[in-house]
């Protein structure tokens, strides 16, 4: 478990609110491909001139859906479709697999745009599973627009990663102390990162080398060639806005309206993104706490003892589990992804203070995949494969132990949960990383809408300015959102929607800085 930027915060508040092969390196996959150099990029031609037409020649065998798991069962007006992609890009013409798509076409055909495709973060959330349940929020998008949602490669139907099974994931999540305090704590929890990658290697090792978002963009690419789009139209929210920065800088002149919603800061490595974060879901809490007017010093030390408490003595729950230190803190977070859970977080914290583990428990049990049956979803395990296989550090525990003083400055209750996690998330991981940090520079491109939200915990606001600035002069189009929650355009905000319809349904660019309260 780890509060690695997670789209599945977008959609299950909105559910919430509206009533979660040993000895593989990394191949070949940082030449060829049919990306561009980021400095021009490739046009369409060229862009598809090193597959095989068996590849770019494809036609998608749209058919009805089957039922999702994790979503809901799509209706009549759903079909789904998978498209071949090459496993390795720098061999087009060998080994391939599928990228799962769902799509609801355009209700009004005269004036269709052409297709919108959504990628709604984690890195691992299912677009095929989210899509038809989130599709209500994209209505208006909907009368012009053919409503796409796919699973990314490593994700879902897209060849998921699998990494372990459900009694693995439970017994983990109940003994693994995220925050050790004792060497045999530190060495338990160094040795289940290992134990995870390991059994990604085993049950996934073809795959998880080729996991990248630079792969992903470059299928991204081949799936709007398929669909017949000149150029992308896109909307992506958390990750989904690193795989857009990412496929801008691949292929600027391919970009169509594109945004941008829950930034990722392109700037941070490992360590950057522990920092964010801990800035992040700090002032969250901090902001939870100012509403309920306890306010933050006394807020902080509430929770802090809670969780020392917990720590050396978990609660007991209903189904037999306990509410460790851990899950709790887990719970609590989960609860920061948007401002209409915070009455789940008051009751969770009365509810804990007064003996009772369930409703901390429950919230955990959100996060974390978990199914009333007691089975575990392997988003987490897609999202460690793709953060793993994209990012090049590798920091220690000694390392990790060094940022405890900067991260417990910046945050009472998540310093030692965010710092320990850098070292826990890739540590021994059977697969090299492409890079410290992605590339998002886009010179050639067409204005792309970022939208950063000032109480965002997951992406910090300060990521959405410095996506906009890596994009480039002309390009990042910064949207500022002053309110909570991870993700701006469905908080319900009128203005955001407003300006992020026009420009996606009109092309109406905003001035870049226009903020919206």
């Amino acid at each position: 478990m780890s509060m690695r930027v997670r789209a599945g915060g977008l959609v299950v508040a909105a559910a919430l609110a509206a009533g979660v092969l040993t000895g593989c390196d990394s191949g070949g996959d940082t030449g060829g491909g049919t990306g561009g150099t980021g400095t021009g990029g490739a046009s369409e031609g060229a862009a598809m001139a090193s597959l095989p037409a068996a590849l770019t020649g494809q036609k998608p065998n749209w058919r009805a859906c089957e039922a999702q798991e994790g979503g809901e069962e799509p209706g009549p007006e759903w079909a789904c479709a998978d498209v071949k992609v090459p496993l390795d890009y720098a061999k087009p013409g060998g080994e391939t697999l599928s990228v799962a798509l769902i799509r609801k076409e355009a209700r009004d055909k005269d004036r269709r745009v052409g297709s919108l495709l959504f990628n709604f973060g984690g890195p691992g959330a299912s677009g095929v599973a989210a899509m038809p349940g989130t599709a209500d929020q994209f209505q208006e998008l909907g009368d012009r627009y053919d409503l796409v949602g796919f699973d990314p490669r490593g994700v879902g139907r897209s060849s998921g990663v699998v990494c372990r099974d459900s009694e693995e994931q439970a017994a983990a999540l109940a003994r693994i102390d995220l925050t050790p305090d004792t060497s045999a704590e530190e060495a338990a929890f160094l040795k289940d990162g290992a134990d995870f990658g390991a059994g990604c290697a085993q049950r996934s090792g073809k795959v998880i080398p080729h996991v990248t978002t630079t792969n992903t963009a470059r299928d991204l690419d081949l799936v709007r060639h398929v669909l017949g789009d000149k150029k992308l139209n896109y909307m992506g929210f958390s990750y989904g806005t690193q795989l857009g920065g990412t496929y801008a800088h691949l292929f600027p002149r391919n970009v169509g309206r594109t945004v941008l919603d829950a930034v990722v800061d392109p700037s941070a490595d490992t360590a950057g993104h522990a920092r964010n974060q801990a800035i992040g879901f700090q002032r969250a809490l901090n902001n939870y706490f100012a509403s309920t007017g306890e306010g933050a010093t006394a807020g902080n030390a509430r929770v802090t003892a809670l969780l020392e408490r917990l720590d050396r003595e978990p609660l007991p729950t209903d189904d037999g589990r306990e509410l460790t230190q851990s899950l709790a803190l887990t719970g609590i977070a989960q609860t920061l992804y948007s401002e209409q859970m915070w009455s789940y977080l008051t009751e969770g914290l009365k509810d804990a203070e007064s003996g009772d583990g369930n409703s901390l428990l429950q919230l955990a049990d959100m996060y974390n995949d978990r199914s009333p049956d007691g089975t575990y979803g392997t988003q987490s395990h897609s999202q460690r494969a793709i953060s793993c296989a994209d990012s090049s550090s590798r920091p220690t525990a000694a390392e990790a132990r060094a940022l405890l003083p900067e991260f417990r400055r910046i945050s009472p209750v998540f310093a030692e949960f965010m710092a320990w996690d850098t070292a826990g998330w890739c540590a021994d991981w059977p697969v090299k990383g492409e890079s410290a940090t992605p590339e998002a520079s886009a010179k050639g491109s067409g204005p792309i809408l970022v939208v950063g939200t000032t109480g965002d915990s997951a992406t910090p606001y300060e990521g959405a300015k410095k996506m906009a600035d890596e994009l480039g002069a002309g390009v990042g189009v910064l949207l500022t959102y002053k309110g909570e929650g991870h993700g701006a355009y469905t908080s319900g905000n009128a203005c955001v929607r407003d300006t992020v319809n026009g420009y996606l349904l009109d092309g109406e660019v905003p001035a870049s800085g226009k903020t919206c309260t």
